[in-house]
């Protein structure tokens, strides 16, 4: 597999990647439009704070694709090596989203208890319809979790995680609504606020966790690993100085000296090509470099 097949691949994801983005999208905007509008008829300031959280999950939808329509796999002559680093900075992005919405909850959450709370005009209507906005934020959940696992996009699972926060504050502002509602206590929804503040921010750190290694081209696959595989090979007679960055089963970047049995440039060539193909069928695409060596090259264990 050449590398353009490796790329074709990974474009093919790519446009998957932006399919998932459009329909979480609408719904995201959806959920928006339903908190502002109950948070301004009811005059509840958690509710218009929810909705200005939920504006995030938009944001962060245009955001990542932005980073998918400049992440495209395929190389060209100012990028080499493909652009699918810009998805890497848009999963940043979202971890910029959810520490500043953690922050917001934590100053409106302690902010509240020491201001007075007006009466707010919250009915049946309303919890019922905040219930259905929780449901569609646990299905943009496990939607794009589900898809995000499959394409092995750290963009999508990114994004989950930032709708999971905000499950985890409707949740919040719902069982608020509701204690003021039935049991007339208008302090429980900042109570609630703190530690899905928390949980927020804790998701943020676990995104910038998985990017930040890639950015930063930490070893891919174990060195190790790579030589017992290739090693495996017959003809092959040793293997040495091997690198590895990018992410396995998306698109990976392996550098190595090999030193074959074959002394004739065709029969080591056909070898080279063959540890190409088995290192392309268990991590998937893959660039591969391999420099060929004397046997006088080999290194003793």
């Amino acid at each position: 597999m050449s590398f353009l097949d490796s790329a074709a691949i990974a474009s093919r994801r790519q446009r998957q990647v932006q399919r998932v983005l459009y329909v979480t999208l609408g719904l995201n905007v959806l959920v928006f439009l339903i908190k502002l509008i109950l948070g301004l008829t009811t005059g509840s300031l958690s509710l218009i704070a929810d909705a200005l959280h939920s504006s995030t999950d938009s944001a962060s939808n245009i955001l990542g694709l932005v980073a998918v329509r400049f992440s495209s796999p395929e190389p060209d002559d100012d990028h080499p090596y493909g652009h699918r680093k810009f998805e890497a900075i848009g999963a940043l992005g979202i971890a910029a989203f959810l520490g500043m919405a953690s922050l917001e909850i934590l100053r409106t959450a302690v902010e509240r208890f020491w201001e007075p709370q007006p009466h707010l005009q919250i009915d049946e209507l309303t919890l019922g319809m905040m219930v259905g906005v929780l449901g569609i934020n646990v299905f943009v959940t496990l939607y794009e979790h589900r898809w995000g696992k499959a394409l092995s996009s750290s963009l999508l699972l990114a994004d989950a995680r930032h709708t999971l926060s905000d499950v985890g504050v409707t949740l919040t502002v719902l069982l608020g609504l509701a204690g003021m509602h039935y049991w007339g206590i208008p302090w429980l929804d900042q109570a609630l606020a703190l530690p899905v503040a928390l949980l927020v921010l804790r998701s943020g750190w676990e995104v910038l966790q998985e990017n930040l290694p890639y950015l930063t081209d930490r070893v891919a696959i174990p060195a190790e690993a790579l030589r017992d595989l290739i090693l495996s090979v017959p003809g092959v007679l040793d293997c040495h100085d091997i690198t590895s960055r990018g992410i396995p089963g998306e698109m990976v970047f392996i550098e190595m000296h090999l030193v074959v049995e074959p002394q004739d440039i065709e029969s080591a060539h056909r070898l080279t090509e063959e540890v190409e193909h088995l290192l392309q069928g268990r991590y998937g695409p893959a660039r591969i470099l391999i420099h060929l060596e004397p046997r006088s090259h080999i290194e003793q264990p």
